[in-house]
């Protein structure tokens, strides 16, 4: 029994280390990424890049959000600096952070129907909306996404769009107006 339990844990840490490390999957000059964007999402990042310094792409397949926004801005801020583009595929889905992070592609492509869906952040006790325009809470995403975009107006369309606990998905029109992507859609 003692045996089994110690076959059953080794299997469960090798398949979690798996999933953890194939988060991305490199394709000649393109990264591909899947899942929840958290530090170590951050450091396979740095990893990856450090290895493989010809990357150009990042592709966002299913990407629910940010379980660390510290971590999701300082990956978004290395792919601005390295240049590399952003793009969603056709069967793409990405939300919250997700978003963020397509956001800071030189280049940001999508392919028609790839999903990409908004809301509030929360501290946990209050949405976004809940403080008012000039508190310091808005500082860090509010600034973020006026270096990537130009201006902030994106910003404060998505902290009215949908609060924390539920999601707005973008319309191909509100996707032009707030310029998020460079050009048009394929």
């Amino acid at each position: 029994m003692k045996r089994l339990l110690v076959v059953i844990a080794a299997a469960l840490l090798a398949f979690w280390t798996m999933a953890s490390a194939n988060q991305f999957e490199r394709q000649g000059t393109t990264l591909i990424l899947n899942g929840e964007i958290t530090q170590e999402t951050l450091e396979d990042f740095i990893e990856i890049t450090d290895e493989n310094p010809d990357i150009t792409l990042l592709i966002e397949e299913d990407v629910p959000g940010s379980g660390d926004d510290e971590a999701m801005i300082e990956l978004a801020y290395m792919v601005r600096d390295m240049g590399l583009n952003t793009h969603l595929r056709s069967t793409s889905d990405i939300n919250s952070g997700g978003v963020d992070l397509f956001l800071a592609g030189v280049e940001r492509t999508m392919e028609k129907g790839a999903h990409i869906g908004v809301h509030s952040w929360s501290d946990g006790a209050n949405d976004a909306t809940h403080f008012p325009k000039d508190s310091p809470e808005h500082d860090m995403n509010r600034t973020y996404i006026e270096k990537m975009l130009g201006s902030d107006a994106f910003y404060w369309f998505t902290i009215h769009a949908a609060p924390a606990s539920d999601i707005h998905s973008m319309t191909e029109q509100e996707i032009a107006k707030y310029g998020l992507l460079t050009q048009p859609i394929q």
